[in-house]
């Protein structure tokens, strides 16, 4: 398939510059993919939705405030860099604005909350073929202890924030309510949606509700480039799935339940390790299978050997990294049901949610588009700060 399939006209207006007054007050739009029925409803009738024995599955990676200030120490040139992976202690990948200026060895100044130079400095050691810059920060034991001090919350470009006090409200709205283990550098918004009290009234109806860490990075956000969709490589990212959650999972999918996927990254740490080789509680992570896909087989890029044997059961708990793209067409193994919000175009997850929508075949692309349609006009809210999505 082409990259270009998977466009479509968005008028500005609709991209959402901020939430819902209440998280559950946004919009959902119901995609029943087997008729391709559309309905019009707000996000807390998703209870209407779930039944006793379904299993509600959540990415509970914290969102850290990836966004950081600096001056060029020696000319005083202004820096803004958005922290993407760590690779050990105070040494992190970031992407940097303007990058041309970034040279190997430029040592970077970190400016406070403030725009006052502080101790802590960032020198570039490395640049990738890709224009991102490997740092190492000195003046502190480590900058992840510094980040909500110096940090902003790492909002998409397409939010448009003027100063830095206009991000006071992102730090407790850029962050799901049960967001717990911090690594992410952008928010996995289906999850925006959800406020505790729903949550409950979800278990109150039967509903198992667990949970998965995918720490979401460039994997997530990184445009396709290619003009095939094929050609795309996806940026590895790192996910975690419990034994309870493995055994939640599994007792539903023994017993009939469904399992109600919240967000793309849910789905992509699911599709990631059902089946995998994997490690027995307790004993560590393993390097986890990274696949690309996009076909009914998908194809191993890494495979690491004698990583322990085959689960019993189609979910193992384990932790790991993956780069696995899902396009259509794809056969879903572990999720039935997926919770999202509307996406960019050509984007990596609109891939993924067209493949959803009608697992096996290409078809989905046009349902897709077609729904999208429908939400513009309908004057639905895109993107992170905006309405959801189920596809049932």
């Amino acid at each position: 398939m082409r990259t270009a399939d998977f466009d479509f006209e968005l008028p500005p207006e609709l991209i959402a510059q901020t939430p819902a007054a209440q998280r559950d007050a946004s919009r959902l739009f119901v995609l029943h993919r087997n008729s391709g029925r559309f309905e019009h409803r707000t996000f807390r009738d998703l209870v209407d939705y779930v039944r006793p024995g379904d299993v509600l599955v959540l990415n509970d990676s914290r969102v850290i405030p990836a966004r950081l200030h600096g001056v060029n120490a020696q000319t005083g040139g202004q820096f803004e860099m958005l922290l993407v992976e760590e690779t050990g202690l105070n040494d992190w990948w970031a992407m940097l604005r303007p990058g041309k200026r970034a040279r190997e060895g430029t040592r970077i100044t970190l400016l406070d909350s403030e725009g006052m130079p502080g101790p802590v400095q960032a020198i570039v050691v490395e640049k990738n073929s890709e224009g991102h810059c490997r740092l190492r920060f000195e003046g502190v034991p480590n900058i992840r202890d510094v980040l909500d001090e110096l940090g902003e919350v790492p909002l998409p470009p397409y939010i448009e924030r003027n100063d830095a006090g206009d991000y006071t409200d992102d730090r407790e709205r850029y962050q799901t309510v049960f967001a717990r283990p911090p690594g992410s550098v952008a928010a996995p918004t289906a999850g925006l949606h959800f406020t505790e009290l729903l949550l409950n009234t979800i278990r109150q109806r039967g509903v198992q509700v667990c949970f998965v860490t995918l720490h979401v990075g460039l994997g997530t956000f990184a445009p396709v480039k290619t003009e095939s969709v094929a050609a795309h490589v996806i940026h590895e990212e790192s996910y975690q799935l419990s034994d309870q959650t493995a055994e939640t999972i599994n007792r539903a999918k023994a017993t009939g339940g469904r399992v109600v996927a919240v967000g793309t990254t849910t789905v992509r740490v699911l599709e990631t390790i059902v089946g995998q080789p994997f490690q027995a509680a307790g004993s560590g992570p393993f390097p986890a299978p990274r696949f690309k896909s996009g076909s009914s087989q998908e194809d191993p890029l890494l495979v690491a050997p004698g990583a322990g044997s085959f689960a019993a059961d189609p979910v193992a708990p384990g932790s790991g990294r993956t780069r696995i793209f899902i396009y259509p067409p794809f056969d879903f193994k572990i999720a039935d049901a997926l919770l999202t919000n509307f996406h960019l175009p050509r984007s990596t997850l609109l891939m993924l949610v067209s493949a959803f929508a009608a697992p096996g075949s290409t078809a989905g692309r046009e349902r897709v588009l077609s729904a999208y349609g429908e939400a513009v006009r309908q004057r639905y809210r895109f993107f992170s700060y905006g309405d959801a999505m189920l596809i049932t």
